[in-house]
């Protein structure tokens, strides 16, 4: 792949019309594996945000008159530039984010597939039509842009979260302002560029760096009519609460504990293979990574003695080291935050078998490195169970039974992502059926929808009614319209003053 640039800029601003602008403040940006400041970042004002939405009220107008076919041309010419600057986006991420640059590689091939599901907006945009409904009326159907769109998004997909909302809000011919999370803020201004390139309008897609003063303010803008967030469950209630007060919707995905229940049928080599990526791989900070495995009856000593034989192998390493498995976490105050989730539960009884503090890599003794860490005889109740750690810490619970492990997980507050392995096809019938969670995968250890089904969980896992991308995002950036049309010559039978009925 081409090289865009060989080092990132030294200080990552806004993009407002087409334009870089330095904005104001100068936030660290750090290198998790260094453990030092790389570069600053801007800070958005009031006026920032003031300034981003009336580019995009302003643009917005024509970019939604265009044909749909000329707006999804773009997203082709998108899909182009990110395939030939891929490297460069994934190698932004490792050096922000920390995960290992072949995992930054698959992230950054997430985000292009739905790029590539909305360059097919203009078949998925069509309404339905009926003629003759009554008395020489046709009724047709269509989907309308919204207008101004935002998107707030999380530290742990800087590319691949952002690309579920703007191609497919770009697609339905709405604005888009993105504000991205201030931990690693450069592969959002790549995005721009490349946006840029491929042709789209001046103002269409903005860019606000920044935190809360830049949120709360797009949140009450009124020129503002949809919000798209992924975070924590605190964030994601607060967000739906105030666009909710504001009138205007969101869809607001928050935290996660998923499982993974492991049956005594089951392949033990495969679900533990399944345990060790999805626990540990980009160091546990994914919403859909597993963080309990519910271990069925009588399998459980040989599952923990198989996921501990390969957890103590992982490589934790600078995530452009080759062979590293996993890099650092993102922050120093994520690195402590783990670390006290760890003595959390081993002071609440819970049997440590693996320990991941304390975790120093040479040559890189300042990094924010946490080491795979597992815990066995896990208790609900326990806070390592209970709240989303967002690191690499794996719990093992041990149950007796099936019926016990589905209770167990839908007991649980969040419902985002769960797994089971089997090799029996009731079971597998059964677990998908009563399980309340909103992506379930069978031996399938991370279950992320494909770009043309839709990504979200249920519970104190989202807030608002659509998930995200696929079909249920368009339905979520575009309005329903429903016309009637009735021309002059089809007569007039005077004044109606009932009900029109089709007799």
């Amino acid at each position: 792949m081409t090289l865009r640039f060989t080092q990132a800029p030294a200080h990552v601003g806004h993009w407002i019309d087409h334009q870089h602008l330095p904005g104001s403040g100068a936030s660290p940006v750090f290198d998790p594996a260094q453990g030092c400041v790389a570069r600053t970042a801007a800070s958005a004002t009031q006026a920032d945000v003031e300034a981003a939405v009336a580019s995009a009220a302003a643009a917005q107008p024509a970019w939604g008159e265009l044909p749909p076919l000329r707006r999804a041309r773009v997203l082709f010419r998108l899909k182009d530039l990110v395939e030939r600057y891929g490297d460069d986006l994934a190698r932004l991420i490792t050096r922000e984010h920390g995960k290992t640059f072949p995992d930054a590689q698959g992230e950054v091939q997430r985000g292009l597939e739905v790029i590539e599901f909305a360059c097919g907006i203009p078949h998925l945009l069509k309404g339905q039509y009926s003629d003759q409904v009554g008395g020489g009326i046709a009724n047709w159907s269509q989907r309308m842009p919204l207008g101004v769109t935002a998107g707030i998004t999380p530290f742990n997909f800087p590319f691949m979260v952002p690309m579920w909302m703007a191609p497919v809000a770009l697609a339905c011919g709405n604005s888009f302002i993105l504000k991205p999370s201030e931990r690693d803020p450069s592969p959002s201004l790549l995005v721009a560029e490349l946006l840029q390139e491929a042709g789209l309008p001046a103002g269409v897609f903005n860019v606000l760096q920044g935190g809360k003063t830049a949120v709360d303010a797009l949140l009450a803008h009124p020129q503002v009519q949809a919000v798209s967030f992924v975070g924590s469950t605190p964030i994601a209630r607060y967000i739906h609460e105030t666009t909710a007060h504001h009138g205007k919707r969101s869809q607001a995905l928050g935290g996660a504990k998923n499982h993974m229940v492991v049956m005594p049928d089951a392949d033990l080599d495969q679900a533990a293979d399944g345990l060790i990526g999805a626990a540990y791989g980009s160091a546990g900070e994914r919403c859909m990574a597993i963080s309990v495995a519910v271990a069925v009856g009588s399998c459980a000593d040989a599952l923990v003695a198989k996921v501990l034989e390969r957890a103590r192998r992982l490589r934790v390493d600078d995530g452009e080291a080759p062979g590293a498995d996993m890099g650092p976490v993102v922050t120093r105050e994520a690195q402590q935050r783990i670390e006290g989730y760890i003595a959390s539960g081993l002071e609440e009884g819970a049997q440590l078998l693996l320990d991941g503090r304390g975790l120093r890599v040479p040559g890189r003794e300042g990094g924010f490195f946490v080491g795979a860490t597992l815990f066995d005889h896990v208790r609900p109740g326990m806070k390592i169970y209970e709240e989303e750690i967002f690191g690499p810490v794996l719990c093992v619970l041990r149950v007796d039974t099936f019926a016990e492990a589905v209770a167990l997980i839908n007991a649980h507050t969040f419902g985002n992502g769960v797994a089971c392995y089997t090799r029996d096809g009731r079971t597998a019938q059964a677990f998908a059926q009563q399980i309340q969670v909103g992506m379930v995968g069978i031996n399938v250890p991370i279950p992320v929808p494909m770009a043309w089904h839709s990504f979200g969980g249920w519970k104190q896992s989202l807030f608002g009614d659509h998930h995200a991308y696929g079909e249920e995002g368009i339905r979520f950036y575009t309005r329903y319209k429903s016309v009637m049309q009735r021309w002059p010559d089809s007569g007039s039978k005077g004044p109606e003053f009932v009900m029109p009925v089709n007799q």
